[in-house]
């Protein structure tokens, strides 16, 4: 793999889950932030030796990097991804890609204009046992799916004030819940239906968090039937992810607090309450992603389990969900028939 120059933008939780992979890859990385957090970061990491500086301007991490990695706040995601795309850089971004399915969509046709790639970091793709069940999937361990569960539980997310603005984060089943809504696409194929639910606050900006769940159930185009269930706990809510899938020939199960495949860590220092799923028993998953993309971008025939229209695809399904949600009723997606 040629050298890798590395301009990530953003220096909170998830780019501190990042910085470690694109390092492990060799990569010389430069970081801007607007808040002064970048300056910190590059001189945490620079204190220990490893080639990472802070640069003022977003102009100057584009002028210096092949690639741009966006770990920034959700509203942040289109206006940032199209300035790289219109400097020709591969993109990585941050699920969820964008807040409405019109600007994913956007930002996946401006890449597919200019020739570059971009990738939606939907990491829980290169989770072990999330992979090992497409994998079965895939060779018809289980006949043809009928039925998949997912649940998703974490402590609210407290330490950034937008994640509790609907209107910036999306709520819990845009900003939570969309890692599932895009592993029961992967496995189950294309949504055509959703019909959601959810319960508690979710404004909470300055307020005492509460609890918040939710519920969308999705039908697929194959027939198959996807629960998915978030909850936004209190501070003590351990982080869990389950899963049930089922078809004909057998059932294949997974809980995080069975199985310890993974532990919630935090690279270098970490507000209160947040933290970072990763794994100890392999590398870590958002290298093997980070590893993936970046392989891809000089090697056309290499496409990433992750593309772009994924991350659009996900986007719209959580938008109906939140629609669905809002209304009490059922919102019907119009099937892919390209």
């Amino acid at each position: 793999m040629p050298p890798l120059s590395i301009g990530l933008l953003g220096a909170g939780g998830i780019a501190r889950a990042h910085l470690p992979g694109w390092l492990d890859l060799g990569a010389t990385v430069v970081v801007h932030t607007q808040d002064g957090s970048g300056e910190k970061l590059a001189a945490e990491y620079a204190g220990r030796g490893h080639p990472v500086t802070a640069v003022p301007t977003l102009d100057a991490l584009l002028e210096r990097s092949r690639a741009v990695d966006v770990c920034t706040p959700t509203p942040t995601h289109r206006e940032l991804v199209l300035a790289a795309i219109a400097a020709g850089r591969h993109v990585v971004c941050e699920k969820p890609l964008a807040l409405t399915a019109a600007d994913a969509e956007r930002m996946a046709a401006a890449a597919a204009t200019a020739g570059v790639r971009l990738h939606p970091a939907h990491v829980v793709r290169y989770f072990p046992a999330y992979a090992a069940l497409r994998e079965a999937v895939v060779r018809g361990d289980l006949g043809r799916v009928a039925v998949l569960r997912f649940t998703r539980a974490a402590a609210r997310p407290q330490w950034a004030p937008w994640f509790g603005d609907p209107a910036q984060s999306g709520g819990v089943l845009m900003d939570l819940m969309v890692h599932d809504i895009d592993i029961a696409s992967w496995i189950a194929g294309e949504v055509v239906r959703v019909h959601a639910r959810t319960r508690g606050t979710e404004l909470a900006t300055g307020t005492p968090a509460e609890v918040v769940t939710a519920t969308a159930v999705l039908t697929h185009a194959s027939g198959a039937i996807s629960h998915v269930n978030g909850l936004w706990g209190l501070p003590d809510q351990p982080f869990r992810t389950t899963f049930r899938v089922a078809g004909p020939d057998g059932l294949l199960h997974h809980d995080s607090a069975a199985v310890p495949g993974f532990r919630v860590t935090a690279q270098g220092v970490r507000a209160p309450n947040e933290g970072i799923p990763s794994t100890p028993m392999n590398e870590s998953p958002y290298l093997t992603q980070l590893r993936e993309f970046a392989a891809s971008w000089d090697d056309p025939g290499l496409v990433p389990r992750v593309r772009a229209d994924d991350g659009v695809a996900a986007v719209r399904v959580a938008r109906a969900a939140i629609e669905s949600s809002r209304t009490g009723r059922a919102v019907e997606l119009e099937e892919d028939t390209r």
